[in-house]
């Protein structure tokens, strides 16, 4: 039977809870299909509160007791919850509850994972361990007893007791239920020590599973790196004597900041030279320095309602680019940030699923985990920082660590500090908050005895709820070029506040060529009529690296529309542009490496589709495959020079330096595998001494359409790690022809090692199914189809993952009409399943209703 309609939860109907919490004790009795939870809460009253009902949340939970004040009571309990009548006054609540967390395959709660029991409390998985206020504004100090036979039992804080057969952990800082964490198994310390900028001695651990002690270093060291920095930019210290991470197999997200029990993804935490690639390395680094800084901006202080996870994520993601970009290249995070936010944010933003940063409403909180909140969210961040200067950024920080430690907050809490420290108005810029929808930012120039005039105009479509769109406040940096290529204005910040503004720059020799939006100051569309003699220019002299690439971006994205639209040949402006980047030895080989990169085909059809023309995707692949060919034939002279030059003789290192040559070297491999049909790619395999190396190989012999006795051969050498064969099966779907992918999908379900129960397993395969433009929209439907019946089983068994997987369909209103009549047939199926979850029912419905 389907659960209830869901309920919708607004904004504006929020309250506090009625009754504060002064500490709670739980005691846990660790058994696999019954593990007892016993819990002692002091209560009292919250003065702040006009309203007090006494309602616990508790789902999946069988009562075993209940007591106030030492009084047995009889709640009155639901599948949601239980009420009772309680005093005015202080009290103390207990209560004995029995769980299953070996059958809790949701992985929401107390779960198991290969024989360890985990957590996975955000948002709301609290309420799955025992009876609590599950809201994120009720924080409390929490001691923890675990008992059992494991080796390892872990909580939050510091430990305070242990004895045979149990472990007592204590955190001293108050904090909401989600981030509760325990985690009991047969683990392996690799441990370090960090010394704190006042002196405090932390004891660091990362725990693994036996046969993992090999893949702990790199993110000890990440973890080391990312405490300093945080000291050294934020002034913000540890505050506890302990900090543990955990690697977990089975975990739905990416990683999860409990306070001083942090849990990972293992694809998140687990590296080494011979099982991960440069760019999971890199992944590792972000995603420890983001749970990290989460003590802070996530943990100290939180969020008042869930309303307002972009308060905490969108912050930490912020934070998390400003370190990636000082331990890395900061223009290439740059770039790599705008494809992330184009290629993710953009169709959620402009589609069925559009929401604003801070929603106000939601069904489902699990389903607003998304590309909105956390990575424009860390948009809005960057541009009141840049905005407010980075002195008043400094100063704004240090004022909402001050004022809010220990806090619940808001979006309000957050604007107000800059608003006290810089004197300036924010209610406009707030809007960012509140309003949905990419701005669209048109430029018009004029040019008239030595001033040139810049005129811009923002506009944002209507999105589902919002019609009415009011203007924003664009920071939009602009430099100007002058004829010969020197810089004739350095980059100035215009604040585009109207629906329409002018800017004149006076005093002028000759018209220059703007350079607009550098360094992507804001989350817009920019529509600009450059032309391609204008954008190879830019391509060229432009001072700004992210302008640069992106003028080398717009000319390949023109081309390739051209191609689609009129069968044109690939433009010689892009392909000359192209040859001189690669052969400026000075550039950085990772930045140099990205100017190869093409616009996606999503992107692609999202350009088609706002120029009113109905995509088709394999047009789209066609003009992509030949583009590339072209391009392989134009800079075939200069690929052996390259080749020499990324060359790496020394010892393998997951630095920049070394990170960013093998990426040049890479690309060089596939534009030469274009030519060769992949006899180097076949020598580089075999000779191939990282997994970087390794994996890129394969990769341009399975786009050669070759590859399968080396297909077979890693398998065979890695069957074995969980991780590896991550890859290993997302590979085939990501390469595969467009009329292939459906079916070469379809079969690795059927394999041995498909493990579909396993998030990582099934976004490997899923998520490249979705992924492959071409394949997934394969004109007889094959691709959707496979799809929906994988989401149907899925969603009994783990509704998370279900739900956000939905998300591959969201732009389906882009294509023929033929398609729409098969994508829509697969949701209608999928909404129509019997006893689907909230979280998937949602998602569809939304998506259904566009």
């Amino acid at each position: 039977m389907r659960d209830a309609a869901p309920t919708t939860i607004y904004l504006k109907d929020y309250t506090p809870f009625g009754y504060l919490v002064d500490s709670v004790h739980l005691t846990f009795d660790l058994a696999a299909h019954a593990t007892r939870v016993t819990s002692r809460i002091c209560f009292r009253p919250n003065p702040d509160a006009s309203d007090k009902p006494f309602f616990l949340h508790g789902e999946d939970l069988t009562l075993i007791r209940a007591s106030i004040d030492g009084k047995a009571i009889s709640p009155e309990v639901t599948d949601k919850g239980l009420t009772a009548a309680v005093p005015d006054e202080p009290f103390v609540w207990e209560a004995e509850v029995e769980i299953d967390p070996g059958n809790n395959t949701a992985l929401e709660g107390l779960y198991m994972s290969n024989g360890m029991y985990c957590t996975q409390c955000e948002a709301e998985g609290f309420r799955k361990i025992t009876y609590y206020p599950d809201r994120p504004d009720v924080m409390s100090t929490f001691t923890v007893r675990i008992k059992g036979d494991l080796p390892v039992m872990l909580s939050n804080g510091n430990p305070s007791g242990e004895g045979e057969g149990w472990a007592e952990w204590t955190d001293p800082w108050p904090k909401p239920a989600y981030l509760f964490a325990l985690v009991a198994g047969e683990l392996i310390a690799h441990p370090g020590r960090f010394i704190t900028m006042s002196g405090r001695d932390v004891e660091l651990n990362l725990w693994v599973r036996p046969g993992d002690e090999g893949k702990c270093d790199f993110g000890m060291e990440a973890l080391k790196k990312s405490m300093k920095w945080d000291e050294d930019v934020y002034g913000r210290e540890y505050d506890l004597d302990v900090f543990n991470i955990v690697a977990v197999d089975d975990f739905n997200m990416g990683a999860m900041e409990n306070k001083g029990l942090n849990i990972f993804n293992s694809s998140a935490v687990l590296a080494s030279p011979e099982t991960s690639t440069d760019a999971n390395f890199e992944r590792i680094e972000a995603i420890i320095a983001h749970e990290y800084f989460h003590n802070w901006t996530g943990n100290r202080i939180t969020c008042r309602d869930w309303f307002q996870l972009c308060l905490k994520e969108g912050l930490t993601v912020f934070r998390d680019a400003q370190f990636t970009s000082d331990m890395r290249s900061a223009p290439v995070k740059r770039i790599h940030d705008a494809i992330d936010l184009r290629a993710r944010q953009f169709p959620e933003d402009n589609g069925p699923l559009s929401h604003p940063v801070r929603p106000e409403s939601f069904q489902e909180i699990n389903n607003f985990y998304t590309a909105t909140v956390y990575e424009k969210g860390a948009e809005v961040i960057g541009m009141l920082k840049r905005l407010v200067g980075d002195e008043a950024y400094a100063k704004a920080l240090d004022l909402y660590f001050d004022r809010h430690d220990g806090q619940a907050c808001t979006i309000e809490d957050w604007i107000k500090v800059f608003e006290d420290t810089t004197g300036r108005d924010l209610s406009q810029f707030k809007r960012w908050y509140s309003q949905s929808g990419t701005p669209r930012v048109t430029v018009s120039e004029d040019w008239n005895d030595g001033t040139y005039t810049l005129t811009l105009a923002q506009r944002t479509e209507a999105t589902p709820g919002q019609t009415e769109k009011l203007p924003q406040v664009i920071p939009v940096a602009v430099g100007l070029l002058g004829p010969n290529g020197d810089e004739v204005r350095a980059t100035e910040v215009l604040e585009l506040t109207e629906a329409e503004q002018s800017f004149s720059f006076t005093g002028l020799a000759a018209k220059p060529v703007a350079s607009i939006l550098r360094d992507f100051s804001a989350p817009v569309i920019l529509e600009h009529d450059h032309t391609d003699a204008e954008r190879a220019f830019l391509l060229a002299h432009d001072t700004d690296p992210f302008n640069r690439w992106q003028a080398g971006r717009s000319l390949a994205q023109d081309t390739l529309l051209r191609m689609v639209l009129e069968d044109a040949a690939p433009g010689a402006d892009y392909l000359d542009g192209i040859l001189a980047v690669l052969r400026d030895g000075e550039l950085d080989p990772a930045y140099r490496a990205l100017m190869l990169g093409l616009p996606t085909q999503s992107e692609l059809a999202a350009s088609l589709h706002d120029r009113g023309e109905t995509p088709d995707p394999m047009a789209i692949w066609t003009a992509v495959e030949t583009l590339r060919q072209a391009t392989a034939q134009h800079v075939q002279d200069l690929l052996p020079r390259l080749h020499s030059e990324t060359l790496i003789e020394t010892a393998y290192s997951p630095d920049a330096e070394q990170a960013g040559k093998r990426s040049l070297g890479s690309a060089a491999l596939a534009l030469t595998s274009r030519l060769d049909g992949g006899v180097r790619a076949t020598e580089e395999y075999n000779a191939a001494g990282n997994m970087t190396l390794q994996l890129n190989a394969l990769s341009c012999l399975l786009r050669a359409g070759k590859g399968e006795t080396e297909l077979a051969a890693f398998y065979d050498q890695w069957q074995h790690d969980r991780l590896v064969m991550d890859k290993w099966f997302g590979l085939q779907v990501a390469m595969a022809s467009p009329a292939a992918t459906a079916d070469i999908a379809r079969a690795l379900t059927e394999h041995a090692d498909f493990n579909w129960k396993n998030p990582n397993r099934f976004r490997a395969v899923m998520g490249a199914l979705a992924m492959n433009h071409a394949g997934f929209h394969r004109e007889d439907g094959a691709g959707y189809e496979l799809l929906a019946d994988w989401l149907i089983k899925l969603d009994p068994v783990n509704p998370q993952t279900t739900a956000r997987m939905c998300s591959a369909f969201q732009t389906w209103k882009r294509y023929d009409a033929d398609r729409q009549d098969l994508i829509r047939a697969q949701l209608t199926r999928i909404a129509e399943t019997p006893d689907l979850s909230r979280d998937t029912t949602e998602m569809v419905s939304r998506i259904l209703n566009a």
